[in-house]
Formats: C-alpha cells, sequence, structure tokens
C-alpha cells in the first residue's frame, strides 16, 4: 500500500459534545460544512455519525444522515461517504440499518461493521454474532461496502469466518483502532501483528484513541498504512491536553508528516476504482458483479 494513502476523516462520532469541545460539528450544516473544509485540504473518505438536532445525542434516523449525505453531495459528489451502524446506542436491527436504507443519490457507499462486541471505558458496544452477520447481509444484498473495524486480532479473524460464509467479498477495507483499554494497545506489536494477519486484498488504515492517535497515524504514514483521523477520536491537538483541536488542525498535521514521508492522499476515484465502486457523482455503492 505504498504511495498514495487513504485519508479517512471521522469528524464527529458519538462521544464528544460541544461541552467537551466547541470545535466538533454537531448540527447538520455543521458536519457539511466540516467536511466541506476536509475535502478542500484533502481526504479520500468520510466517516459519518448522525446527531439529533435538538439533544446533540446520537442517531441513526435516515431523515438526518439523508440530510447530511445530501449536504455533502452538492459540493463532492465523488467523495465516498460512510455511514455509521455503531451499536454503542441503539441494539435493534431495525435502527442500527436503518442508514442502509437510503437509496439513490443518498446511497451510502459504505457502513461501518464493528467485528465483535468490546467494552470502551465508561460503556460497551454489543455486536453480537446475528447481529454483525445481519449487518453484513443487509450491506451486501444492497451493494454497499462494509468498511471493517477491528479493535484487536480476533476481529480479523472474525471477518475471515465472515468471509467463510459468504457474508463478505473482497477487496475488504479494515479501520484497525489502537489504544482502547479493553483492546488492542497502541505499540509496534500490537499493529504489527494485526496488520500482517489481514486476509489478502485489504486496504487498511490505522486509528488511535486519545492521545495515541497521532502516534498511530504517524506509524501509518511511515509503514505504508492509511490513516484515519478526526475528532471522533480525540479533541486535543497535544498530548498534554492544553489546546482543543480543530478537525481542519488534524487534517492540516496529517498532510505535514505524510509529506515529510513523501506520501500524497489517494483520491477518492481511485480508492473507488481500488474497492470496486461505483465512480460517484450520482452512482453510489458496490459495482454489481
Amino acid at each position: 500500500m505504498a504511495g498514495d494513502f487513504i485519508l479517512n476523516f471521522t469528524p464527529t462520532g458519538m462521544i464528544p459534545t460541544k461541552e467537551m469541545t466547541s470545535h466538533v460539528p454537531i448540527s447538520v450544516s455543521e458536519i457539511v460544512e466540516d467536511v466541506h473544509k476536509a475535502t478542500e485540504i484533502g481526504i479520500t473518505m468520510v466517516h459519518l455519525h448522525a446527531r439529533e438536532e435538538d439533544t446533540g445525542e446520537p442517531t441513526y434516523k435516515n431523515a438526518i444522515y439523508g440530510k447530511i449525505v445530501e449536504g455533502i453531495r452538492k459540493y463532492a459528489p465523488e467523495l465516498v461517504l460512510c455511514l455509521s451502524l455503531s451499536g454503542r446506542n441503539f441494539g435493534e436491527l431495525e435502527k442500527r440499518s436503518e442508514p442502509l436504507m437510503l437509496e439513490g443519490i443518498l446511497k451510502p457507499d459504505m457502513g461501518s461493521l464493528t467485528l465483535s462486541s468490546l467494552n470502551f471505558n465508561k460503556t460497551a458496544s454489543i455486536n453480537a454474532p446475528d447481529m454483525v452477520q445481519s449487518l453484513a447481509r443487509i450491506m451486501k444484498e444492497k451493494g454497499i461496502v462494509p468498511e471493517l473495524e477491528a479493535f484487536d486480532i480476533g476481529m480479523i479473524n472474525y471477518a475471515k469466518y465472515l468471509h467463510k460464509k459468504g457474508l463478505l467479498d473482497p477487496p475488504y477495507y479494515f479501520n484497525l483502532l489502537f489504544g482502547n483499554i479493553a483492546c488492542s494497545q497502541a505499540n509496534l506489536l500490537h499493529s504489527g501483528v494485526m496488520i500482517n494477519d489481514l486476509p489478502d486484498n485489504s486496504l487498511w488504515s490505522l486509528a488511535g484513541i486519545g492521545n495515541v492517535q497521532l502516534q498511530m497515524n504517524s506509524l501509518a504514514l511511515a509503514c505504508g498504512g492509511g490513516v484515519r483521523v478526526g475528532l471522533e477520536d480525540n479533541i486535543w491537538f497535544d498530548s498534554e491536553r492544553t489546546k482543543l483541536a480543530t478537525n481542519s488542525e488534524l487534517l492540516e498535521r496529517t498532510h505535514i508528516i505524510a509529506n515529510a514521508n513523501e506520501r500524497n492522499v489517494m483520491s477518492s476515484k481511485d480508492f473507488r476504482k481500488l474497492m470496486h465502486l461505483k465512480p460517484g457523482n450520482g452512482e453510489y455503492g458496490r459495482i454489481s458483479k
């Protein structure tokens, strides 16, 4: 994966609030504008979370996701859009899969698929086998590519199991996430073992949660991988937590590190070709076999 790298932008997430940082985009218009700024800086794809307009709480609702997708595609019709299907707040398949029901010019190219349950510091993300398989099945039926989220090596093994069951098809895209208290830690051994165990025909990005975001992004750029970066994973610009970051600052710093490593951001057009995605500009999702 040397050369151009995937820059996966994660602007919002489920945790940051305006009380924590005024920089996190919460409303539809704020998210659309932050992604607009990101496209001007240079990104490959965006991993989107939606929030309720009145409370700022995470939501699964099509009505809100649809407005975000519509707003972004007015100025970036080729950008690869991934919608979160997180189970941290919602346990019903009908709710978690609702963003996958968007169609036409609102259809997502990708949907996030966390490959097993896990504990965060204060909450759990429940991803039972039947839920993971059902979401994978719906995405396959609708021609939406899973963004495979792996927090430890067992989750990579489960992706291989899903392939054997006919629920996942290559090429694959993995986000490998490090630094969570109950999962793989941000060090060379953990990251190397996970990268080495990926199935053939996999593209991958590294993410670091909290203070290790910069560390893992830098490692990815140095060793030929992609980068997942944004306020979803860390609201601070520095490890001493003296300065709250903006999404633009995090992206600009990633570009500086990439330039030092002679790496360029992969275009959405090139990523679409590698992932067998339709070309955008009104055509979205995976190309039919």
